[in-house]
């Protein structure tokens, strides 16, 4: 019976990896990883679509912070083959367009939209004065 806590702590912990490179959006070495073992396919077999819903979770991430990327970049953060395979994915399962130049244009939304922000900040009097009495006192 030890065998089966240590082969249980082996997997754990070999899934809270594939978590952290997942979370540090470390996409390439999370599909590389999955790749390395086959202890991952045994542990994610079971699980119907594992793949297709990793893809499309790292894809809409992916929406949220840019406008436009090469779609090479795209083959190793969606653990596809090649581009043809991953401009396929982006096109009919996310509804982006590719360009012939191999760019991959992301719609417009909330969280990859430019937006103009204003910070302002009030600054006393009291402040200057005691910049310029410090600067003052320096010089003399």
């Amino acid at each position: 019976m030890p065998n089966s806590g240590t082969e249980l702590t082996e997997a754990v912990a070999k899934l809270r990896g594939l978590n952290i490179k997942l979370e540090r959006a470390e996409y390439a070495e999370f599909w590389a990883t999955l790749d390395s073992d086959d202890l991952y396919a045994d542990l994610t077999t079971d699980i119907q679509g594992f793949e297709e819903m990793i893809r499309l979770r790292i894809a809409n991430l992916v929406s949220h912070a840019y406008r436009e990327l090469p779609v090479s970049l795209l083959v190793n953060w969606l653990g596809l083959d090649n581009e043809e395979e991953t401009s396929k994915f982006v096109v009919e399962t996310c509804g982006w367009k590719v360009d012939e130049a191999g760019l991959v244009h992301v719609p417009k939304n909330p969280e990859n939209e430019a937006r103009k922000t204003e910070i302002r900040e009030d600054v006393g009097v009291d402040m200057f004065a005691r910049v310029i009495k410090r600067s003052w006192e320096e010089t003399a």
